[in-house]
């Protein structure tokens, strides 16, 4: 009886067991399935773009928003004056905001300083200084205007308007104008007398829209530059400038408003470009070498000139230059070098072919008695002046076709006169007769007026040596 129960006991606890290990392989298999369930339905919500996936499976924070207008990312290197402050009404003074881009601008290399389309920036006298990372644009496709006020102008900023200063490696290009609204400085005396007396303020001195200063491998290319108070582009003490398409334009009544002036410059590349202005076109002065000009339309203006050089007994030096392919209409000259009496140093090398003139003046001037005043006093010393030549140089003139006005003491020497025909616009009332004054080198026709084969002499070792003594100071 009792081996009985004891049988009965081990069957009800064998029986206990066999039920629980069954219940958990059943809990078991459940909470797989679950699993596999709940991943299959994950898998379809993200296929579905209904939820977002599961934060905890990345390893890093959520990405960042894209950033609004007026801040950029990081690694952008477009610097637009609009998201640095810029108004860009034509009114409001935007002249920080340029500033606070070309700063910002001027840390990335590649980087683009952007002047939006369609907009007009009044800007202050300003410096835009490097040095900077190489590649630095101005993209300028809308509108730069200079204060229009005689009286905005702080009197210790009169020398120039926009001034790049230390720059390498930069670029200027775009669609747009630089505009410098000169006209309130352009007045004759009896305006400014009249302007006096209301304002007391006229200043002395007339900006320069665009001026560089210490400047290497500058380009400048595609935008106008218009209505200057003086001088339009100007480089000082520069090198590697090249300047393409571009449109150089104020009245023609306009005082001193060259088109682009060279000063202490070396290898220049000047070309495929519009100037008209109330000066000279192109103007070089002291220190250049290594010029070439050409594919260029001049009108009006004072034509393309090498100096004056040598006021106040200076030192003028200017060599290896080379003007063709140009196309003067409506100028005072045509091609021109022009050096003050007392001065010394040199202009050597200087080369002028097919040049296409229009109703000039004067074509072709050498003149070494330059005067700006009613009356300058004669001088003995002189800038020499050797191997120019003057090749195919054609059209009309409405004075005097030729001009050469060399000094008594020091000679111009190896001038070379090359198929010149020069006709009488019609309505002239000038001279058909050539002025040449001690001038050396030979002449070759065609040449018309026929007077300029008598133009040149034949000059011996002595008189070259003469002149050749005063090219060693430069």
């Amino acid at each position: 009886m009792k081996r009985g129960n004891k049988l009965s006991l081990l069957f009800l606890l064998f029986f206990l067991v066999i039920i629980f290990i069954t219940f958990s392989i059943i809990s078991v298999e459940a909470r797989k399935n679950h699993n596999k369930k709940s991943r299959a339905s994950q898998k379809q919500r993200n296929r579905n773009g209904n939820n977002a996936p599961d934060i905890a499976n990345f390893p890093g924070p959520a990405p960042a928003p894209l950033p609004h207008y007026g801040s950029y990312p990081t690694q952008s290197n477009i610097f637009d004056v609009l998201s640095f402050g810029a108004k860009g009404d034509g009114v409001s003074d935007d002249s920080k905001a340029l500033l606070a881009a070309w700063k910002a601008a001027c840390k990335v290399p590649g980087a683009i300083v952007e002047i939006p389309s369609e907009f007009k920036f009044q800007i202050k006298p300003i410096t835009l200084q490097g040095p900077c990372m190489p590649h630095l644009v101005l993209q300028i496709d809308g509108t730069l205007l200079a204060p229009p006020r005689l009286s905005a102008w702080p009197k210790s900023s009169l020398f120039q308007w926009i001034n790049f200063k230390w720059v390498h490696n930069f670029t200027i290009q775009g669609t747009g104008t630089v505009d410098g609204q000169g006209s309130n400085w352009w007045m004759s005396s009896s305006q400014i007398d009249y302007v006096q007396k209301r304002s007391k303020y006229i200043p002395d001195m007339k900006p320069t829209a665009l001026r560089f200063y210490a400047s290497y491998n500058v380009t400048v290319q595609d935008i106008g530059i218009i209505n200057s108070p003086l001088c339009h582009l100007k480089f000082d003490n520069s090198g590697g400038v090249k300047i393409n398409n571009i449109t150089i334009f104020a009245p023609e009544n306009s005082p001193n408003t060259d088109g682009i002036h060279l000063q202490n410059t070396q290898d220049v590349e000047i070309q495929h470009s519009n100037i008209g202005c109330g000066d000279d076109c192109i103007s070089i002065q002291t220190g250049c070498s290594n010029v070439h000009v050409h594919h260029i339309n001049c009108g009006p203006g004072h034509g393309i000139s090498l100096g004056g050089l040598g006021k106040d007994k200076s030192i003028g030096c200017i060599s290896n230059v080379i003007v063709e392919n140009i196309f003067m209409e409506n100028t005072l000259y045509g091609v021109r070098i022009k050096t003050w009496q007392g001065g010394i140093g040199s202009v050597k090398n200087v080369s002028y072919s097919n040049i296409q003139v229009s109703d000039v003046k004067v074509p072709i001037m050498i003149d070494q008695y330059y005067c700006d005043k009613h009356f300058c006093k004669n001088q003995t010393g002189a800038v020499a002046i050797s191997g120019v030549k003057f090749d195919q140089i054609i059209g009309t003139y409405s004075v005097q076709p030729i001009h050469l006005a060399c000094s008594s003491n020091i000679p111009c020497t190896d001038v070379d006169l090359i198929d010149i025909q020069l006709k009488p616009s019609r309505g002239y009332r000038g001279f058909q007769q050539v002025l040449c004054w001690n001038s050396y080198g030979k002449s070759q026709a065609p040449l018309v007026p026929s007077s300029m084969d008598y133009c040149l002499r034949r000059g011996g070792g002595s008189v070259k040596r003469t002149a050749r003594s005063h090219e060693n100071i430069c």
